[in-house]
């Protein structure tokens, strides 16, 4: 077989099962497409003789027949998650030289289920970002392109969104706090797909927003997102917000079958909306609508104040997580004069460490925590957060089985195109996935089409609590449908 790094994992995991080829064979694709790949700058730690060793033990566990569905699978990991002896750094200078003694929860999972680490991923420094700017690996690439221009795989996975798109691995995980995994697929063409926060631990992935983030897999399809979920998702004791809720099969629930399903379309969503991106709302409708689903008018009427809410919660749960890094126990200290005491150590120390846009953030959310603005700020924000998640509490008890929006407001921009000295402009470009964070629900996005430019554009499916299986198979409709089979040139 050739080409054994473009396949997906479902055919990936059938070709092994009938000895078609190995894990070390698929491996072996994967390593020579990432080193004619750097360009991209999707890889930032390569991990190749760990990668072969899992492999041949991938090949050992196929040939004892113990395999699982994720055996042999080659993956990319985002540098977000810690993974035991291997540099873990979140994209930040404040971590240099941290090499985790233990592994995530996550990670550890799909070792167990016998997957291959290729290396770490690109992304935002700690997750916060939607262009892959604020790494201090500078920022990765989006295989897609438009006259040669340099666009960005969005963020903050987009090292893992990139390396999906240009097959540099099987799959790859993502984090989700704002739309970190469905923003960057949409921008990429690949599916993302966010689970019920709860439903994958959070143990030993490094921390930005505890109350929102949430692990989840970044694939070429619908099917292997199913595949990796189930491999991914755990009830963590490590973790105390893991639900203890049961993990199904959720590969065997693809049944393709919606008829009879309503599905939501808030009107609210439609306020300044881009022409092109409402047009491929109303054709991601018809398409649901024509596969026997019913299509339903909805009402989220606070969702105009979820991107507000959200970047008033997320700075103000980043300032509290991000104080630990302080030069004391692990990573940077920066370097002290002589009569610096403890206060300058620290100040030094973060100064260094951070980049610009942590920097805001923690600025922001140390602000709004204070006491004079504690009330006026997060405490409303909160409440805000309480009245966004009735809304969608009362349109699933109204009988809505899933909501469909667009993912983006535009395809893929640009490297630098959004003016630093202005983050509201970039902060919007999550105005249509922080709603999900806000209230934990699942959401999966899905290539649907392409722009004027041949961009990809993608829409997302929001579905009930737990039931990633039910969203799953929409998605996979809707993927059907669309027929979504561009990919980007090799032009790196």
């Amino acid at each position: 077989m050739s080409d054994l790094n473009t396949l997906t994992i479902a055919d990936a995991r059938d070709a092994l099962r009938k000895g078609d080829t190995t894990a070390v064979e698929l491996t072996e694709a994967c390593l020579t497409a990432i080193e004619g790949a750097g360009a991209l700058n999707a890889f930032v730690h390569k991990t190749p003789e760990m990668a072969r060793d899992m492999a041949r033990a991938a090949d050992a566990r196929i040939k004892a027949g113990d395999a699982a569905p994720m055996t042999g699978i080659p993956l990319g990991i985002k540098d977000l998650f810690c993974v035991k002896g291997v540099p873990s750094q979140a994209a930040s200078r404040i971590l240099e030289g941290f090499r985790p003694e233990y592994e995530s929860t996550v990670t550890q999972n799909l070792w167990n289920a016998g997957a291959v680490m290729l290396g770490k991923l690109n992304q935002d420094e700690f997750a916060m970002g939607s262009a892959n700017e604020s790494s201090c690996y500078g920022a990765a690439v989006n295989p897609w392109k438009v006259d040669d221009r340099q666009l960005t795989p969005g963020g903050s996975s987009g090292g893992s969104a990139a390396a999906v798109a240009a097959d540099l691995c099987l799959a790859a995980t993502g984090t989700d706090t704002g739309g970190s995994i469905r923003q960057p697929a949409a921008f990429t063409g690949i599916v993302g797909l966010k689970p019920t926060y709860g439903r994958v631990s959070r143990w030993g992935v490094i921390a930005y927003a505890s109350s929102l983030d949430q692990a989840g897999p970044m694939t070429k399809t619908v099917r292997d997102a199913a595949i990796m979920l189930g491999a991914m998702a755990s009830v963590d004791p490590q973790d105390s917000t893991s639900a203890d809720v049961a993990v199904p099969d959720y590969e065997s629930l693809l049944t393709g079958d919606i008829r009879g399903k309503r599905i939501g379309i808030p009107r609210e969503y439609r306020d300044g909306l881009p022409p092109e991106i409402e047009a491929l709302w109303d054709k991601g409708a018809a398409m649901l609508r024509d596969a026997g689903a019913q299509i339903v008018d909805i009402s989220l009427p606070h969702t105009k104040y979820a991107l507000p809410a959200y970047y008033v919660i997320a700075p103000a749960e980043a300032s509290s997580n991000l104080a630990r890094y302080d030069g004391v126990r692990y990573g940077r200290r920066a370097k002290l004069g002589q009569g610096d005491g403890i206060t300058e150590m620290y100040e030094k120390t973060r100064a260094e460490g951070f980049g610009p846009e942590v920097q805001r953030r923690v600025m922001i959310g140390t602000y709004v925590l204070s006491a004079g603005f504690y009330d006026a700020y997060y405490n409303r924000a909160r409440k805000v957060r309480a009245l966004i998640k009735r809304d969608f509490d009362n349109a699933f008890a109204e009988g809505i089985d899933a909501i469909l929006a667009p993912t983006t407001p535009s395809a893929a921009f640009g490297l630098g195109a959004m003016d630093s000295s202005d983050p509201v402009q970039m902060y919007l470009n999550d105005v249509f996935t922080v709603t999900l964070n806000l209230v934990g629900l699942p959401g999966i996005a899905v290539p649907v089409g392409q722009d004027r430019q041949g961009l990809p554009l993608g829409l997302q499916l929001f579905g009930r609590p737990f039931e990633e299986g039910e969203l799953l198979n929409h998605a996979l409709v809707l993927e059907r449908a669309a027929g979504f089979v561009a990919k980007p040139d090799r032009w790196w």
